[in-house]
């Protein structure tokens, strides 16, 4: 399968195969999605405590919410949701784990990449990349392949440049 640019269409384009060799570059693809929220608790009582995080999740399948991108310290964590505003009951539930903070208006960036994890230096140019823009949450880790973060979604087109800048020039 080829993907082209259609408004570019005599540029060679992405070939997607089952097995192809390993590109020079490791950063293949950026994606990013807007309008979604974070929601970040903070619980003290986290720390080593057996199951928190069991019950934080049991609560958002019992309001059929689902998380994309989870990122976790010792006493506290973030999530991000889909699909505008978190619904009240769901807040009012998650209230009783501990102290929470609900960001609207961000963006989900991906940076996509074939041993994105094992290539030295690859997350630290895409940090370095965005320059001052505030990031609210990383994730790197759970995939070999991808970088996630998010930051508002007023800053989603220069993160954006920032990045194609970085590894399209």
């Amino acid at each position: 399968v080829w993907i082209k640019n259609s408004l570019r269409p005599k540029v060679e384009g992405t070939r997607v195969a089952a097995e192809t060799p390993r590109a020079a570059h490791t950063v293949k693809a950026i994606a990013w999605k807007r309008g979604i929220s974070t929601v970040n608790l903070r619980a003290p009582r986290m720390l080593g405590a057996h199951g928190f995080l069991k019950t934080m999740f049991d609560i958002f399948e019992r309001h059929g919410v689902e998380v994309d991108v989870v990122t976790t310290s010792e006493v506290s964590v973030s999530v991000s949701l889909e699909n505008g505003a978190p619904p009240a009951a769901l807040l009012a539930d998650l209230g009783g784990l501990g102290e929470l903070t609900v960001s609207r208006e961000r963006t989900i960036f991906c940076v996509v990449g074939e041993g994105l994890r094992d290539t030295p230096g690859i997350p630290a140019r895409i940090l370095q990349a965005l320059g001052n823009l505030p990031v609210e949450m990383i994730s790197l880790g759970a995939s070999k392949i991808n970088l996630t973060f998010v930051v508002q979604d007023a800053h989603a087109d220069e993160a954006a440049q920032q990045l194609h800048s970085e590894f399209f020039p």
